[in-house]
């Protein structure tokens, strides 16, 4: 990817090396989670037992300012990725001001919150072992960026363009919250009918993703951020992440009715749709008679 022409993020609370403890990577992806165990509404309640419906009450409003803290100790091995993200979210931040601008939608940027291994969130105790994720009560997309070294080895999707993706996904449900897409669907995802594979949190998911494609589009269009294999690395990571393909690693079969994010398929091609139309008015998953 080319990132000269990306500024920095400053919404910015930058929690590592300020401890908080928890576990390692863990078999999140054997117990339903799929994705990248990304954490919003349903999800929520799947992984750390919090009230779905606790969660969409703030809508998209205006969160506290952001304060900036710093590392507890001096240069880090993920200081590359870091750095990396902070220009990820800064190009989500110009796009998508812009975007919901032209649709007369007040927007109000994430903050990016990397930790290590724990931290406090407004969806309860966020975990690396859930992956990256983002939580509507606090606007906050939170990563542990270990799971960068996990996306490249264990989901065998490595490169820069399948990290933005993961962080273009995250914004991308950002941006359902200020649109008012989760509020809209409460009632659904708190429901039984959220899981399946036709079911509410498979369209959140895939309309996140198509999202993701939209900002690519639209980034490449104005910084000129792609180069030679980034949008493969971007759609290698999509289909690593399926949830048929995760449920049959982890298993040996697959089980449609389980389904949280969608197949390794959907994923894909609702990425590709984001990416190939830079329109979001094609990424209603909701209303979509196939996904």
């Amino acid at each position: 990817m080319r990132l000269d022409d990306l500024r920095p993020s400053d919404n910015v609370d930058d929690r590592r090396g300020q401890g908080g403890g928890g576990g390692g990577f863990g078999p999140r992806m054997a117990v339903g989670g799929g994705g990248f165990g990304i954490i919003v509404i349903i999800l929520i309640a799947l992984f750390l037992g919090v009230d779905p419906s606790q969660l969409l009450g703030g809508g998209g409003g205006p969160v506290s300012p952001v304060q900036q803290t710093q590392p507890s100790s001096g240069p880090r091995s993920d200081d590359a990725s870091f750095q990396f993200a902070r220009k990820i979210i800064g190009s989500n931040e110009d796009i998508w001001k812009a975007e919901l601008a032209s649709r007369g939608v007040q927007y109000q940027p994430a903050i990016f919150t990397p930790y290590d291994n724990a931290t406090s969130t407004a969806c309860g105790a966020g975990q690396s072992a859930a992956g990256p994720f983002y939580c509507p009560g606090d606007q906050r997309i939170y990563i542990d960026l270990s799971f960068f070294n996990e996306l490249a080895t264990r989901f065998g999707a490595p490169g820069d363009f399948a990290q933005a993706y993961v962080i273009a996904h995250e914004y991308g449900h950002h941006i359902q919250n200020l649109l008012g897409t989760m509020q809209r669907q409460r009632g659904n995802l708190s429901g039984p009918q959220s899981k399946g594979a036709t079911g509410a949190s498979v369209r959140l998911e895939l309309q996140a993703d198509c999202y993701a494609g939209v900002w690519a589009n639209k980034a490449q269009a104005r910084f000129n951020i792609l180069q030679t294999g980034d949008v493969e690395e971007g759609l290698r990571a999509a289909s690593a992440v399926g949830d048929d393909t995760l449920e049959k690693q982890a298993q040996g079969y697959v089980v449609p009715d389980s389904f949280t994010h969608g197949s390794s398929a959907q994923r894909v091609r609702w990425f590709q749709r984001g990416f190939q139309t830079g329109d979001i008015d094609q990424c209603d998953t909701f209303n979509a008679s196939t996904l």
